[in-house]
């Protein structure tokens, strides 16, 4: 059996739909990062059946919003010598910049490469998101 030590302090990325890590640790440029970090792939779990999940040594500057467009399941335990001092869930952000891109040929992010790609929330329950330029829609299925 695989064992991972807890942290002492840092954040705890959890329930990660199983096979989303991998894609969620290079979004946030963990690779980059100089603390110590855990990437755990198919962890059995109650509620998902399996769940991936990101250990971060340390609490690191790091834009964690996007985590709310990938999966609004996850939470985030911050981790206080040993022990969790806050948990957060995540809500689907109102605005989005360069986390999605606009795949209509016709836009101006498409032609111009120095513009943002800049999405605005339309249906929360549908998750469907409106690029600012063109009024293309994208759902988070897509993403």
């Amino acid at each position: 059996m695989l064992t991972v030590n807890s942290i002492k302090n840092g954040i705890v990325i959890d329930h990660i739909k199983a096979g989303l890590g991998i894609k969620i640790f290079k979004m946030l440029g963990l690779d980059k990062i100089d603390s110590a970090v855990c990437l755990l792939m198919n962890v059995p779990s109650e509620k998902l059946g399996k769940k991936d999940i990101i250990k971060i040594e340390n609490v690191v500057d790091i834009d964690l919003t996007i985590l709310g467009i990938l999966d609004p399941n996850i939470t985030i335990n911050v981790i206080k010598d040993e022990v969790i001092v806050e948990k957060k869930k995540f809500e689907l952000p109102e605005r989005v910049e360069n986390v999605l891109n606009c795949k209509n040929p016709r836009c101006v992010t498409s032609i111009e490469k120095y513009i943002d790609h800049v999405f605005y929330l339309v249906d929360k329950e549908k998750g469907e998101y409106r690029c600012m330029y063109c009024d293309e829609i994208y759902t988070l299925s897509e993403v």
